[in-house]
């Protein structure tokens, strides 16, 4: 795929902004709104290639999200290479590794972000030209932010989220829109299925968060990715090494798809 048209790929997603949903599964969503949640998939663009098969740089996606979460820094080098190989931009590479942060933290986001730039630098010394990619357009700011984000994630789960959780700690509804949902998912240059393989392939290297990886390989439906290609997501997962990893996915893959 030649630059421009991975250019055109990345900014086609403008509606793309996925949120921080490894919390909803503990706060309260309830089978309406996963019901909900069915009906509004077809509203939501579908961004992969094919029907039953995930584009080469989506199945690199899983692999660079897992070694990255739990630092694995031996693996985080090739997953990267393998991903760059496959048609990621460093804009696309990057961003994955900009969200990361939502969900295993800073300092594993910037050591892999770190990471990024050292594989960025060898790759260069070789003469390998990688493309850059779009850059995200602007954000809105205030009150805009706030209601761009609630529609964000009342789009991807397919109602409003509540929950005793929010009830409790209302800053961290605040934060999941305004910031999360808002700020950081507005950046539209990574679509929203992208991201979704994104955060899959972090939750499930990570251990003790099998209830929020369910609840995302259920938006992962929502967003138009099939059952057979997470199931692919799982099988990149094995064969780079995150056998783990692999095993929660196609458990949460199982229980999302159970009659």
């Amino acid at each position: 795929m030649s630059s421009t048209a991975r250019a055109e790929e990345s900014t086609s997603g403008t509606a793309t902004r996925r949120g921080l949903l490894a919390l909803l599964a503990a706060t309260g969503l309830d089978a309406a709104h996963a019901q909900a949640s069915a009906a509004s998939s077809s509203s939501i663009p579908s961004m992969t290639t094919s029907n039953t098969t995930l584009a080469p740089r989506q199945a690199a996606l899983g692999p660079i999200a897992a070694a990255a979460a739990i630092g694995d820094t031996a693996r985080l080098p090739s997953a990267l290479n393998e991903g760059l190989d496959a048609g990621l931009t460093i804009s696309e590479t990057r961003e994955a590794l900009v969200q990361l942060y939502a969900y295993a933290g800073f300092p594993r986001s910037l050591n892999a972000l770190t990471a990024l730039m050292k594989v960025l630098d060898e790759r260069r010394q070789r003469g390998v030209q990688d493309a850059e990619g779009a850059t995200p357009g602007p954000v809105p700011v205030g009150a805009q932010l706030l209601e761009l984000g609630t529609a964000n994630q009342t789009r991807l789960v397919g109602a409003p989220v509540r929950g005793p959780l929010f009830e409790f700690a209302p800053a961290i509804d605040q934060f999941l829109k305004a910031h999360l949902f808002g700020d950081i998912f507005a950046r539209d240059n990574l679509d929203w299925q992208s991201r979704e393989l994104v955060t899959v392939g972090a939750l499930a290297a990570m251990s003790g968060v099998e209830s929020q990886l369910l609840s995302h390989v259920r938006v992962s439906l929502n967003v138009g990715i099939t059952a057979d290609q997470l199931a692919q997501a799982a099988q990149a997962l094995s064969i780079a090494g995150h056998a783990d990893a692999a095993a929660r996915l196609q458990a949460a893959l199982a229980q999302a798809t159970r009659p």
